[in-house]
This record gives C-alpha cells, structure tokens and sequence, in this order.
C-alpha cells in the first residue's frame, strides 16, 4: 500500500442502492500525478437482484441475529460470485474491489450504520483485496456517516458549481467557503418505486402516471413542512426516516396512486431546486436513476437558477459505484476518504475495513 504522487490503480466499484434493483458494478482505472486525479470507467454492469436476493435484503431489517448474519454472509457470496464473473467477462484485473453494501439500518444518531454484504466472502471468492464498511468510522466518530460521495465529487467533478445525485434518496454537494458540504436533500425513488409498485410496477417510465396525477395539497403541505427540510446540515436520511414520517401521511391517500406520485414529485423537485446554488451561470451535474424521470427533471427545470448537465450515460449511471471505487482506492492508499465539513465528524477520517485477497 502507498500514497505516491504518481500511481495509476484500477479498481471495481460495487454499489447496491436503496432501491433493491441490482448491483452496479463499475471497472475503473484511477490516475494519480501530482496531486490530480484523472479516471476512466473501462466496463460497467447492473446485475440485477433475483426475486429471492430483494426479498432476502427488504426482510434483513426484521430478521433474527441469527438470520441476519446469514443474510450478511450469503449477500457477500453473492456480490463475489457476480464479481468474479465480471472480472472474468471483461478480463479486467483489479488491485482492489471496493463494496458499499446495501444499507439496513443507518441511525447515526444512536452510533450506528449497517451495509451488508461480509467483503470477507467478496474477497475469499475473488482473491481481489476488497474493503467495505466505510461508514462506520465516521459514525463512531460523531458524524452521520453520510453522504460519502462529496470527496468524489471534489476530486473528480470540481469544475462544476454543484453535484446532485437523484437515487433511492436525492442528495447535493458543493464548496461554500473553501469547504465541501453536502447533504441528503429529500427522498426520491425510494418512494416513487415504493407506490408505482402497488400498480404492479418496478418504476414509473419517465413519469408519466406522476404527469397524470394531481396535486394533492393536504399531502403536499405536511411533505413541505417536515423538520428534516429546516435543518441545517450536516444531515442525512435513511429508510427510517421514511418509515416513520412520510408512509403514515402518505398512506392515507392510498387509492390515487397517480396523485401520490405527482404531489412527491414535484414536492422532489421543489426541495432539490431550492438546495441548487443561487448563481445563474453554474453548471451543475445531475446524475442517478431520477434523471430519466422526465417530468421531475422537466420541473427542476422550470425552477432555473443553474444550467443542469447530464452526462453520458454510463456516468449517469455508475457515479456512486465510480466514485466508491475511488474511496477504495484513497484508503488503500492511506488518504482520506470522509469529509467532517460534510457529515459533521470530529474529522476528516480514512473509513474502510481491509480484506486482504489471496490468489484462487
């Protein structure tokens, strides 16, 4: 392991976001020469999840001690066995394999935040040094854990004013007085995917059942006025959250479907476009599984204030695995991969724990 000015590093990215639709798998290469940062993403994959591993990660949360670390363990078989045969696919041969995990609980306000996925087996299988869990440091010392993605966004995507991701969550991170900030701006998918279900749909396409709905202004206003939206950062959201202030008020209006989706969406979109920075000519990249949400775009949009830049797709789509990689490759070479002016941390930290690979 070094931290040598010059290195070239390639590197896997592995991703499993909220919203329970598959793997992201991201092939990198890194660049490092003389304090700077180039990257290439070489071969990208979504593998998506089997009916029974959704079910397996959405009943984690309930589960038994017992049940749970079987999850965990078999999670991890299953993220190496997929690694390995995209390593195998595309002949690439990484130094590291970096995993997020999927998230099952993450209450830093009680000390704690837990990814499954044992990197153990990922490195067992693969015989890749793989490093996971790189939120529990941060959260141990004080800090939300969250979003981790900001330290990406600066190293690699300093030329925009802001970066906004909208997944399972929608998040923004940007420099305000030569500082990183960042924070998770609203619920996104997570909820949209959660009621387009009920019509026995994985997503809505483009939004079009949200642009037939109506505005539901009951729901509309108690959505504007949660406490999480007037809090200052550093803050961060999770599943809980979820759970506990929005479904109950959403539920109630259960048999419009179509009206649920169309008062969350612009409800998405009135929070991300008053998190964008105020000046008109910043161009801010816009990445994640939201943007292909034509109406929500099409009413960040109308909000203006910021020129909105939606990269290629393979960027679009593999952001969060790119940079996870990144924050991999940052702690093997023992650099920090957490900012405290983002998650309010003692401070700036080097999170992840180290599996060595052996060859299979």
């Amino acid at each position: 392991m070094n931290s040598e000015n010059n290195d070239n590093i390639r590197a896997i990215g592995l991703m499993s976001g909220t919203s329970l639709d598959g793997l992201d798998i991201a092939a990198c290469s890194f660049h490092f020469r003389n304090e700077k940062i180039s990257y290439t993403i070489d071969h990208a994959e979504t593998i998506p999840f089997s009916p029974e591993i959704a079910a397996m990660l959405k009943q984690a949360e309930k589960a038994s001690a017992l049940n749970y670390f079987r999850i965990h363990n078999e999670f991890g078989r299953w993220m190496g066995r997929e690694t390995g045969k995209f390593i195998h696919r595309h002949n690439f041969q990484p130094r590291l394999i970096a995993s997020h995990g999927h998230t099952i609980f993450h209450v830093p306000g009680e000390g704690f935040t837990v990814q499954t996925g044992n990197g153990a087996q990922i490195a067992a299988i693969t015989g890749v040094t793989t490093i996971c869990d790189f939120r529990s440091l941060d959260v141990a010392l004080n800090g939300q854990g969250a979003p981790l993605v900001p330290i990406g966004d600066r190293l690699l995507f300093g030329q925009f004013a802001a970066c906004v991701n909208i997944g399972g969550f929608s998040n923004i991170s940007m420099e305000a007085d030569g500082k990183r900030v960042a924070w998770d701006i609203s619920p996104a998918n997570y909820i949209l995917n959660h009621y387009v279900a009920q019509l026995g749909l994985k997503f809505d396409d483009s939004g079009k059942i949200a642009r037939s709905g109506k505005l539901i202004t009951e729901l509309f206003n108690k959505l504007e006025a949660l406490d999480y939206y007037s809090t200052l950062p550093p803050k961060s959201l999770g599943r809980e959250w979820v759970e506990k202030y929005i479904f109950p008020v959403a539920d109630k209006f259960a048999d419009d479907i179509p009206g649920i989706l169309h008062t969350f969406t612009r409800h998405i979109a009135g929070q991300i476009s008053r998190a964008l920075p105020s000046a008109p000519s910043g161009k801010v990249l816009f990445t994640g599984g939201g943007v292909y949400n034509d109406f929500l775009m099409e009413l960040i949009r109308e909000a203006g204030g910021c020129s909105i830049v939606i990269p290629e797709n393979k960027l679009v789509d593999y952001k969060e695995a790119l940079v996870f990689a990144l924050l991999g490759v940052l702690r093997y070479r023992y650099q920090p991969n957490c900012l405290a002016s983002v998650t309010g941390a003692d401070a700036d930290n080097i999170g992840g724990a180290i599996y060595e690979g052996m060859p299979v």
